[in-house]
């Protein structure tokens, strides 16, 4: 019963976390978002590294885990949702939302808070 009450509180907290208008990202001229298939072809079962050594790991069954540049790692699952976001459910219980858009041919993940870090490259895994 637990684990059923964590995993309806998970999905809540990840329908609450999902941004629901478009404008609210800042996002900057030539962003170009993806849509929902686009994106995930282009994450799942990739890794993403980006410039400052971390990593975000989007496994083909759903789990995903970031590790920091300087090590340390948080585990969970995510979603690809159909506004170019992947929501983020964590182990621990926390959620985020991350717009993930194309900028000259760029890969760039914009936090709700507007800040925004490029992708420096894609591995398959």
């Amino acid at each position: 019963m637990n684990r059923f009450l964590r995993d309806a509180a998970g999905i809540i907290a990840l329908l609450v976390a999902s941004p629901s208008i478009a404008d609210e990202w800042k996002t900057r001229p030539g962003d170009t978002r993806l849509d929902q298939t686009e994106l995930s072809n282009t994450v799942s079962g990739q890794t993403l590294t980006f410039y400052d050594g971390a990593t975000s790991v989007f496994n083909l069954d759903g789990t995903y885990s970031y590790t920091y540049g300087g090590g340390g790692t948080w585990l969970g699952d995510y979603k690809i949702g159909t506004d170019s976001t992947a929501c983020i459910l964590f182990v621990t219980g926390v959620s985020r939302c991350d717009l993930y858009i194309v900028n000259n041919d760029q890969l760039v993940l914009i936090t709700k808070d507007g800040l925004r870090f490029p992708v420096q490259s894609i591995t398959q895994h």
